[in-house]
């Protein structure tokens, strides 16, 4: 019977490190990277996470940390980081039989049958080398015969700086020694609140867990954490997806930079989220037959009035079509919208999906759709993606004053010709 081997590959504080790729003289600089609107911190560099600078910390409560210490603040730059992802996920799929993408900064590999070519550390500290190589981005690598096995190899390797990033865990009595010094809360799966009753029954580590009788915990708990227990003990039961689930629903929603009060900045708003879901739409090749939209005022400030609505409609037919959706879009709004309320957060939900060119239309309704929408729609993705151009529904505006802040945003350095460094 085969051995199964997982490697869990994981890029080192990755938000942070795309901002310093690009910035030599930040190479020791603490570096944290905030979230919509630049609210929270949401990455942090190695050298931050020594000043004590907390995930989740608001940005105003370190002002005094970053004025005494210099650190260096950036606004989400998602373009950047799903480049640089992609370039990632790249060199790892030309490297191993089988790869599922399993965030935009973790991947499980398939390595079934390669210790059988080159000893596993070895062709973890290559598999390394070269993604640092090519892509500047510092990984860590843990292998092990299950997926859940494979996540806390991954964590020590991050964790023990004589690993040199990669932790082979294939070896039983390693494991086992492993698990003893880990606690039960960093076990994959396994959530503060299941820690907490976990150590009520006497289960603190990762190998109590592991020692723990399966269909006692399955009594006790449930099939997902007797699933874990036998995944601790070297049972593989999660296996590699390499093609992502299909979404059943797509979300396109952002907080304002500054509070919407008109009707009209609230409709450049939603035919812009709505737009951007259309796009993501055609790129899972669905088209969508319910529409959401959703406005809401600042639920936290009780000497403002409070509006909160949300509504939905289904179309005749399901679509892609970036037009058909704003026009419902659209009608939703108007519906929906009240005067004298200060807006700070709206969105647009796309579900009830469906194949192209299979949905049973009503025999008594006939409403065909536009004549050469797909290949108009296609030619509007591929302008907006090259990167030359961008076309957009004149109903989105062109001053969105409302707009997301980002005052620290460094330069699309990989997808904008404009933005390219220039070496002087």
């Amino acid at each position: 019977m085969a051995t199964t081997t997982f490697a869990l590959v994981d890029c080192n504080n990755f938000y942070a490190s795309c901002e310093k790729l690009f910035r030599p003289d930040l190479k020791k600089r603490p570096v944290v990277v905030l979230s919509n609107n630049d609210g929270c911190v949401v990455a942090r560099s190695r050298e931050a996470k020594a000043l004590g600078i907390e995930m989740g910390v608001p940005l105003f409560q370190i002002q005094p940390l970053i004025r005494r210490h210099g650190v260096v603040v950036f606004s989400s730059n998602y373009a950047l980081y799903a480049d640089l992802s992609a370039r990632v996920m790249s060199i790892l799929e030309a490297e191993a039989p089988q790869v599922e993408v399993y965030s935009i900064d973790e991947a499980f590999l398939d390595l079934s049958g390669v210790a059988n070519a080159v000893a596993l550390e070895r062709f973890g500290r290559r598999l390394r080398a070269r993604v640092q190589r090519c892509t500047g981005i510092t990984v860590c690598v843990g292998m092990a015969p299950s997926k859940t096995l494979a996540k806390l190899a991954n964590h020590a390797a991050k964790r023990y700086p004589a690993t040199g990033g990669v932790v082979d865990l294939t070896d039983p009595q390693r494991q086992r020694r492993l698990m003893a010094l880990r606690p039960v809360a960093e076990v994959w799966g396994i959530g503060r609140r299941l820690a907490q009753r976990l150590r009520a029954d006497g289960i603190d580590t990762a190998l109590d867990l592991a020692r723990a009788d399966p269909k006692w915990i399955r009594r006790h708990y449930s099939v997902v954490v007797e699933r874990t227990v036998r995944e601790l003990n070297g049972e593989s039961c999660l296996a590699l997806e390499e093609l992502a689930p299909g979404k059943k629903q797509i979300i396109c929603s952002r907080s304002f930079g500054q509070r919407i009060t008109t009707f009209q900045e609230m409709r450049a708003a939603i035919c812009q989220y709505t737009s951007r879901a259309a796009e993501k739409l055609r790129g899972e090749q669905r088209l969508a037959k319910m529409l959401t939209l959703f406005m809401r005022t600042n639920r936290f400030n009780r000497n403002e009035p409070q509006y909160l609505p949300s509504s939905s409609a289904e179309l005749p037919l399901p679509t892609d079509d970036t037009r058909e959706l704003v026009a419902t879009a659209i009608r939703l709004l108007n519906a929906s919208w009240r005067d004298g309320y200060r807006y700070m957060k709206a969105g647009i939900m796309l579900s009830d999906f469906y194949p192209p060119g299979v949905y049973q239309p009503d025999l008594f309704e006939h409403t065909p759709p536009r004549r050469d929408a797909r290949a108009l729609m296609s030619l509007l993705d591929t302008i907006n993606r090259s990167g030359k151009g961008s076309i957009f529904l004149a109903s989105q505006g062109t001053q969105n004053h409302w707009a997301m802040k980002r005052e620290h945003l460094s330069p699309a350095y990989t997808t904008r010709w404009s933005d390219l460094p220039r070496v002087k």
